[in-house]
């Protein structure tokens, strides 16, 4: 019986769950993919944990003391509303609506100084000769914001999905922004891979039946992260762009067992 495919995570081996040998087609691997989707940020560009120590800040200050690494490892991407709204829901505690204005402004601020591409991410994207698009959380003025700091927003020109810009306006973990995306690229979903950093995302493409990379390459990231995704639903972990190329490849190769 052959195996799946395995690849080395953080040191250790993650098996690919519930995969299984495609049966011989026409097709090449690569060509089996419709779409590669990316999330931005804490994937492409370096950005969740500069949100995180703004959000940790404001929250501090209102009343809920919370570190940075702790708030980036609970709630990272989800908007700031939501993650405001799950607190309350957690611990009784109200905040003030306008917290979200002063999050949009400061955030921007700091990114405007901060922000940095993901080591190897512009040559990873680049790789995909096919499809390929963002869906984020984040608004389309942040994201084209922070690409054209990086330098990568040429590789995703007018292929920019904002969740709260959809028809439904409904962010991560609803899988709304990456079947909206499928439909405008005239992708089929199970044909579409994912690269997410957080187990919100995982959950979202999942849902839209997907199949998604976990990444960890990033600053945001903490201990058991890796394990956080994979139980999520991602297939595989990587922690270095480098070896994105290779992996794609590899699954793309096999299909999930129904």
């Amino acid at each position: 019986m052959k195996c799946a495919p395995r690849f080395a995570v953080l040191g250790r081996l993650v098996y690919a769950p519930r995969l299984v040998a495609q049966e011989p087609d026409r097709e090449t691997p690569m060509e089996s993919i419709d779409l590669v989707i990316f999330d931005c940020d804490g994937v492409l560009v370096d950005s969740e944990i500069v949100a995180a120590r703004v959000e940790a800040e404001l929250l501090t200050k209102a009343g809920y003391p919370i570190e940075a690494d702790d708030l980036a490892r609970l709630y990272a991407g989800l908007t700031f509303k939501d993650i405001m709204l799950r607190i309350e829901q957690e611990s009784q505690q109200l905040f003030n609506a306008s917290l979200i204005d002063q999050a949009e402004l400061l955030i921007d601020r700091r990114l405007a100084a901060e922000v940095r591409s993901v080591e190897g991410a512009r040559a990873a994207v680049a790789s995909v000769t096919g499809k390929r698009c963002i869906c984020s959380n984040s608004r389309t003025a942040r994201l084209e914001a922070t690409l054209g700091r990086s330098g990568l927003l040429p590789l995703f020109e007018g292929v920019i999905f904002s969740a709260l810009e959809t028809p439904s306006g409904k962010p991560k973990p609803a899988p709304d922004v990456f079947l909206h995306a499928a439909s405008v690229m005239k992708a089929e979903p199970r044909r579409t891979f994912v690269v997410e950093d957080s187990v919100h995302g995982v959950a979202g493409a999942r849902a839209a039946g997907m199949r998604v990379i976990g990444f960890t390459g990033a600053s945001h990231t903490h201990p058991g992260h890796a394990d956080l995704l994979s139980e999520a639903g991602a297939e595989t972990v990587i922690r270095r762009w480098a070896d994105f190329p290779a992996v794609l490849a590899a699954l793309a190769e096999w299909s999930e067992d129904a």
